[in-house]
């Protein structure tokens, strides 16, 4: 974890604030384009947020943030209390949607969605390859524009009609599930982040064995509870901050026996997240 200082609180649309975190003991950790952080609140909530500001800058970080009409508590918590100056806490970047070397590239982005895009098309653009923003929202809108140039395009994209414009462009998309659906329809192997989980459909949870390689011990998971929860009150403690499977807090590492994915985010081979995911062998072994 890492000690931030609040430096400055600015707001970007009616519903959008910038906040920038300004390392309180140095440098803060390095980070790739489509990394995101966790902030922990002084109403102990912990939220996830991407950052948005210049990698090559490791005295602070910035994030932003909306306002959701039906806030659990962080995002209202930052809007209305949230004041300069403030003392936070913030996890180490993870990154579950990189930028992959690319000689074309299409975002896609809606709303708050562009959040992870900022740095990914600066650093595209830097790359020298050929880019192309198809954004329907307000925040960094006209900055964006302005500094592209014709290389933004703004308001609601056809989908289909940039698939058949560029047909060989890598593709990221970042927004409401709607828009990411929707890509996902459109544009084969197109790199998706979600801020929401998917509403999926799996078979009936069942119970299993889970062992612990390295502290010992075998927990029954119950059908009525997650992995993560299960571990948790055995005394196995795992960091966790969605429990949606959509920030990757809690990956633990699998050594024998074959999960079931529940995340969205693509668990790597040997990996699981399991405040969603569970089991389809009778017995796992993690590296915990």
């Amino acid at each position: 974890m890492q000690k931030t200082i609040l430096e400055r609180i600015e707001r970007v649309t009616d519903d959008v604030v910038s906040l920038v975190l300004r390392g309180d003991e140095g440098p803060l950790a390095p980070w790739e384009p489509g990394a995101h952080i966790d902030l922990e609140l002084p109403n102990w909530l912990t939220r996830q947020y991407s950052l948005c500001g210049d990698p090559g800058d490791l005295s602070a970080y910035r994030i932003a943030v909306r306002h959701d009409p039906l806030s659990r508590g962080g995002s209202e918590y930052v809007h209305l209390f949230l004041q300069p100056g403030r003392t936070l806490t913030v996890s180490l970047p993870r990154n579950h949607f990189p930028l992959q070397p690319a000689a074309e590239y299409l975002f896609v982005a809606g709303g708050i969605g562009i959040t992870p895009i900022v740095p990914m098309l600066r650093a595209a653009v830097a790359s020298g390859a050929a880019v192309t923003l198809a954004y329907a929202g307000r925040p960094f809108a006209a900055e964006l524009a302005s500094e592209y140039g014709e290389r933004v395009r703004l308001g609601r994209p056809d989908l289909a009609a940039l698939a058949r414009e560029f047909p060989a462009a890598e593709v990221y998309c970042c927004g409401p599930a709607s828009m990411v659906d929707a890509a996902e329809a459109v544009f084969p192997g197109v790199h998706t982040e979600r801020f929401e989980p998917t509403r999926r459909t799996f078979g009936p949870d069942t119970p299993f064995e889970v062992a612990c390689a390295r502290s010992g011990g075998t927990i029954q998971v119950p059908a009525d509870e997650s992995l993560l929860d299960a571990l948790n009150h055995a005394g196995k403690p795992v960091p966790s901050a969605c429990r949606e499977g959509v920030c990757g807090s809690c990956e633990v590492r699998v050594l024998e026996g074959e999960p079931e994915h529940r995340d969205d985010i693509g668990a790597a081979a040997g990996r699981m997240y399991p405040c969603v995911s569970r089991a389809l062998s009778p017995r796992l072994v993690l590296d915990l």
